[in-house]
């Protein structure tokens, strides 16, 4: 195990950002390396109208709804904190693609990003737009990167709820 070896993973709560989680903690324990979960926020209606406007404690309210998002997460996907690796849960300020690709600066660090939703021309197109947090942590980060594809399980559950009428479930 390299001297403080970590693989960063952006979080957000969606069920891709908990596909890259898991696939990240893998990556974690087969590395012998930190996990380091990141759940990047801004002030609701972005900074330039929270400085137009500051009020701290509004500011920790959001904050704090920010970690229950990123322990909620890490409950979902692990029932609490992964088994068998390190973790060091961080929630920062700031848009989540440079608040991931500033943390993952050293050259051993691993950043683990889902490529979100493929759900066709839709999904590429947006995948290419300039605010892509995928997209921005593939152009500047400083270490290796792995983006992670969404769980096929995603479209399994779409394709069994297309094939289920609801009505029958509520006459039962």
């Amino acid at each position: 195990m390299s001297y403080g070896a970590r693989v960063i993973v952006g979080v957000n709560g969606s069920l891709h950002s908990l596909t890259a989680l898991h696939r990240a903690a893998a990556e974690a324990r087969a590395r012998g390396a930190v996990l380091v979960p990141v759940l990047a926020w801004t002030p609701v209606g972005g900074e330039r109208n929270y400085r137009a406007q500051p009020c701290p404690p509004l500011l920790r309210v959001w904050e704090d709804a920010a970690r229950t998002r990123l322990d909620r997460a890490l409950e979902e996907a692990f029932g609490g904190l992964p088994i068998g690796v390190a973790v060091e849960p961080m929630v920062v300020r700031g848009q989540a693609g440079p608040v991931l690709t500033g943390l993952a600066e050293r050259p051993g660090d691993l950043l683990v990003v889902s490529t979100g939703r493929q759900d066709g021309a839709r999904g590429r197109l947006r995948r290419l737009l300039p605010g892509s947090v995928t997209r921005h942590c593939l152009n500047r980060a400083r270490c290796g990167v792995l983006a992670v594809p969404p769980s096929g399980l995603l479209d399994d559950l779409r394709a069994l709820h297309r094939g289920i009428d609801l009505r029958e479930l509520v006459a039962a």
